[in-house]
């Protein structure tokens, strides 16, 4: 009887141990971190369990994403004015950005300017909840910009990402203070002069990933991208110019540059010996001042689509440079084609043009480390036997005379 009363204590106490809330002692900090892993259901969930946690789950940072075009189709909105609609809008951006205590991302696709007419104080609540990314996605078509709002330029110490686009006047009087900014991406967006383009990049200690793209416009007409932590940095130029302009890079940790549809540009200079992991120059032509070839002396992995074919010579003078390029041999094979280079892809093989096939043969003979060689031309129909037989005989050609490196393999594709 005694040991079964002592039993029935310790049952009791094992009962009372099992149903201790040890959970809820810990750290608020910790239980905001584990509420962070679990689905957003879930988390929303846990409000029931005590007061305690009854605004706990506010706290976990949260994804707000918010497009006016699809708020003003409900169809409850279908018959309210316009001017109903973008306060039905700016209400709801407002309450949910109020009612959460930390952010991870916000997100405003805007269709109208009116909709953004509080885009400053949601800039300023943003930053107050320690927003990790902002995305600012204004497409207004006809009705003209968004001019940035001073609460951009404010000090933020947890902004890491930061994506603009479209429909945005940049209007920085001074630089900001964005300490943790890693990604920055300016898609189709307007500076108001080179002052706004210097005071947004110096403002930025941490920047390490670039992207731009421009269209159909010339507002900087020096585009100067000077960020010494930069490295990575893509440039889209697809611009319509009627007047001069063009880009200078100071980036000494530079490590990958992706270069995309330059023509007619008066400059692209970059200011720095540069040490490459990866380069592509994708569609870049007409430069009459330029050192982008001398910058990738260094590349590791190259991708060039030069058309037609005329790179400028980066060991010329440009004002000795010929109007109408021609490949002539260098004087010294360079180090990177004798010693670095690996693996050669050329798309596109124009086989019956002579300066083409100088230029292979001239990189076959003297990569002595090259492992593999792809060369990419145009299909031939069947029925054309005098053009298959001559191509063949091109090809054997450059098979004989790839003598420098005795384990390379070479590839012939029709595309």
């Amino acid at each position: 009887m005694e040991q079964q009363c002592k039993r029935g204590g310790q049952s009791l106490r094992n009962r009372e141990v099992v149903n201790e809330d040890r959970i809820s002692e810990l750290p608020e900090d910790l239980l905001v971190k584990i509420l962070s892993s679990l689905p957003a259901k879930n988390v929303t969930a846990t409000c029931v369990l005590s007061k305690q946690w009854r605004c706990l789950w506010k706290m976990v940072p949260i994804n707000l994403m918010f497009d006016s075009d699809k708020s003003s189709k409900f169809k409850e909105n279908v018959h309210k004015s316009d001017s109903d609609k973008s306060s039905k809008f700016t209400e709801n951006v407002h309450k949910s950005l109020l009612f959460h205590k930390a952010l991870d991302s916000l997100h405003l696709k805007i269709g109208r300017i009116r909709f953004a007419l509080n885009l400053g104080t949601w800039i300023r609540i943003a930053f107050a909840r320690h927003v990790r990314k902002l995305v600012l996605d204004f497409h207004l078509e006809e009705e003209g910009l968004v001019i940035s709002p001073a609460s951009l330029c404010s000090f933020n110490d947890t902004l890491e990402i930061m994506k603009l686009k479209y429909s945005i006047l940049l209007v920085i009087p001074s630089p900001v203070c964005l300490k943790s900014l890693r990604k920055l991406h300016l898609y189709y967006v307007k500076f108001k002069d080179e002052a706004s383009l210097h005071n947004l990049l110096c403002g930025c200690p941490s920047l390490e990933d670039l992207v731009v793209h421009r269209k159909c416009y010339l507002d900087v007409e020096t585009f100067t991208i000077a960020v010494p932590s930069l490295q990575r940095l893509t440039v889209e130029d697809d611009l319509s110019r009627q007047h001069g302009g063009g880009y200078v890079i100071n980036a000494p940790s530079l490590k990958y540059l992706n270069i995309l549809g330059f023509h007619d540009i008066e400059f692209f200079l970059i200011e720095n010996k540069l040490e490459l992991v990866e380069a592509k120059i994708i569609n870049v032509s007409n430069i009459p001042n330029e050192n982008i070839l001398r910058s990738l002396t260094s590349v590791k992995r190259l991708s060039l689509h030069l058309s037609p074919l005329k790179p400028i010579d980066p060991y010329c003078n440009k004002e000795d440079c010929p109007v109408e390029w021609k490949w002539e041999q260098p004087k010294c094979v360079p180090e990177c084609l004798l010693f670095h280079l690996e693996r050669f892809v050329w798309r596109r093989y124009e086989w019956q043009r002579e300066d083409e096939k100088e230029v292979a043969t001239y990189i076959l003979k003297n990569a002595r480390l090259l492992k593999k060689t792809t060369f990419s031309t145009k299909p031939i129909h069947s029925k054309e036997v005098e053009k298959l037989e001559k191509r063949r005989e091109m090809l054997n050609e450059l098979v004989s005379v790839a003598g420098a490196s005795n384990s390379c393999h070479i590839v012939f594709e029709s595309k």
